[in-house]
């Protein structure tokens, strides 16, 4: 029976899976305690040949792929947890690449029992050289384009609501259940918020560290915010007291400048607030993307973290709304 098993989410990851599985190689946690269990949903690209040819060259790590019908990230951990044989479960994406030493500080915090999942801070790079790839990533780590994430930028160990990228004892799932697969994003979120119900404690760690690689267009960002919005909104429907006044603004500060909007038709009033406000918003941003600016000599940046952050906020106020509105004509 090995100490730890890696559960992987993964379909078409043919850029990164071969980082991801290089790192883990790399871990200071004997590999001997160690299995991956990748659960693919039908890549259609050269993900598997990756991965089989890397069990070739490295039979040392034991390494089991798993197919994901469904081809959704839920059902691929569920999948892979079952056939997990692990005393610990180290969730993982295909697209992260955690530091040498990952899974040993979360499995010390494990058994010196800290809490029932610990984690720690995603180092967001960017996927591509491109002005913009590098203005995602710079603004994904900015408490302006997400709120109090903690994990995206803290430098303070404490005890949160949610992390990314968890590690578990592999009997948790025996008392609260698995990833719920009615919800297709925000998953990791709601079996956080099962735990804390059930007295459970979530433990941030900032020496733990995991490279995460976003998104590399606007376009493939806003429809990741879009989704994120989207299933927020399903998973409140779930533990409604769980949402939080940073995930209200973007939904409500859509509404209010659509209201302004056909407001401002018949006032003047309206459209004067709607330039003020709208002056004030991208005032904010710009003022946000200069310390970056400042840090890295980099001037797109000044246009490309606001451009960023913006499609953060409207994608995912938008998807969040689209849910709202879908659930209420379902109704």
């Amino acid at each position: 029976m090995k100490q730890v098993s890696i559960i992987i989410p993964c379909r078409n990851e043919e850029k990164t899976i071969d980082y991801l599985l290089h790192a883990i190689l790399q871990q200071t946690y004997p590999l001997d305690q160690i299995e991956v269990i990748i659960a693919d949903g039908m890549s259609s690209d050269n993900t598997r040949r990756i991965i089989f040819a890397f069990q070739e060259t490295h039979p040392e790590l034991a390494i089991h792929v798993v197919d994901n019908p469904k081809m959704h990230i839920p059902s691929a951990l569920n999948l892979a947890l079952k056939a997990a044989k692990g005393f610990y479960i180290v969730r993982l994406d295909a697209h992260s690449v955690p530091k040498p030493d990952y899974i040993e500080k979360c499995v010390n915090w494990l058994e010196l029992g800290k809490a029932e999942n610990v984690g720690g801070i995603w180092i967001i790079k960017p996927s591509a050289a491109s002005w913009i790839a590098r203005s995602i990533a710079a603004a994904a780590s900015n408490p302006i384009g997400v709120g109090n994430a903690q994990y995206r930028y803290s430098n303070k160990a404490a005890y949160v609501d949610t992390i990314p990228f968890g590690a578990y004892r592999h009997d948790l799932f025996d008392q609260i259940g698995g990833f719920n697969e009615n919800l297709l994003s925000n998953e990791d979120y709601e079996f956080n918020e099962r735990i804390r119900r059930a007295g459970g404690k979530v433990w941030l760690d900032p020496e733990i560290q995991c490279e995460y690689y976003a998104r590399p267009n606007l376009s493939s960002l806003a429809k990741q915010y879009w989704r994120y919005g989207f299933w927020k909104f399903q998973m409140l429907k779930h533990f409604p007291t769980s949402i939080k006044w940073r995930q209200l603004l973007p939904p409500t500060f859509i509404i209010g400048l659509f209201g302004l909007m056909v407001a401002s038709v018949f006032f003047y009033l309206a459209k004067y607030l709607l330039g003020i406000i709208i002056f004030l918003y991208l005032a904010v941003l710009l003022i946000a993307s200069l310390p970056m600016v400042t840090k890295e000599k980099y001037p797109p940046y000044l246009a490309g973290i606001p451009l960023s952050i913006m499609t953060m906020h409207f994608s995912w106020g938008a998807g969040f709304l689209s849910s709202l509105l879908r659930s209420l004509f379902r109704k």
